[in-house]
């Protein structure tokens, strides 16, 4: 019985070595793949992509924003809501239209990464926010089309989804506050929104009318606009980002409607070249109030 006790005991414990053996042989030659793929990542060649000048330009990129000064109401002496456009094919907006980032897709890449909100362009009031799947879709409509089969001749319709052209964004729309300042003793303007207008054509390529697309909350984009650059015409060592272009008002436009008791634009009780003269005639009052204001 004791003999038969011992070859058992020694069967199985022969039996737990092998597993162990096996256990160990598997380890390591896990260890030795790894040991191989480690050495081909390392031994292969790592191609940088080359850098587009002979220095890193990292300024604009990881600019901050400074915050807006707080303005007490006690200290708004007078203010005046202003509406007023940007045309991109004026020679000085150009840069609205730069070929490697449009301004318009600036806003919309910023709206579907959800760093900023977009709201509906049915107010300008900032009511009504677009869901980040909402501003995804922006500008994009589908169409049905007929496709002829060039074998069979077999005609079928075809839902096609046409994606937002920059080429049709020509103006933007901007809303903004003047008001004059008691604490500085100095008028000052403050952007409230940016609406891009769409132009609408009919079936016969006749131009319609403009649809504004959505609008964006300045102070909530002013961050985005920091960190993104604009072409310095004059310096590219100096790049500008789309918030100094603002700040410094590096744009063209003109007036299309003041803050009024019938809430209505320009163009809507004047024609013709009476437009273009009351933009002119808004405009310089707003620098006549403050010039009035020290004369007297």
């Amino acid at each position: 019985m004791i003999h038969e006790k011992g070859i058992a005991i020694f069967k199985k414990n022969k039996k737990n070595l092998k597993m162990k053996n096996n256990n160990i042989m598997k380890i390591g030659f896990s260890l030795l793949i790894v040991c191989f793929c480690s050495m081909a990542v390392l031994g292969q060649k790592t191609i940088d992509t080359p850098l587009d000048g002979f220095y890193k330009k990292e300024n604009v990129k990881t600019k901050q924003v400074l915050k807006y000064d707080h303005v007490r109401e006690a200290d708004v002496f007078w203010e005046k809501r202003i509406w007023r456009v940007i045309d991109v094919r004026e020679k000085i907006n150009k840069h609205f239209v730069y070929p490697n980032a449009p301004f318009v897709k600036i806003m919309l890449d910023a709206a579907k990464e959800g760093d900023i909100t977009v709201y509906s362009a049915m107010d300008d009031q900032f009511k009504t926010p677009f869901s980040k799947v909402e501003a995804g879709s922006i500008g994009s409509y589908s169409d049905t089309i007929v496709v002829v089969d060039p074998v069979t001749f077999k005609e079928t319709l075809e839902v096609v989804t046409n994606e937002l052209n920059w080429n049709d964004i020509k103006r933007f729309r901007v809303k903004e506050v003047w008001y004059f300042d008691e604490e500085s003793a100095t008028m000052k303007v403050r952007i409230l929104g940016i609406a891009p207008l769409k132009e609408v054509y009919d079936e016969q390529d006749n131009f319609r009318y403009e649809q504004p697309l959505f609008w964006a909350y300045f102070p909530e984009l002013r961050q985005v606009l920091g960190n993104e650059e604009v072409i310095n015409p004059f310096n590219d060592a100096n790049p500008m980002s789309w918030e100094d272009v603002f700040e410094m008002r590096y744009f063209s436009s003109y007036i299309s409607k003041e803050s009024n008791v019938y809430d209505r634009r320009i163009q809507d009780y004047k024609s013709g070249m009476d437009i273009v003269l009351e933009s002119k005639k808004i405009e310089d009052s707003l620098f006549d109030f403050e010039r009035d204001l020290w004369s007297k």
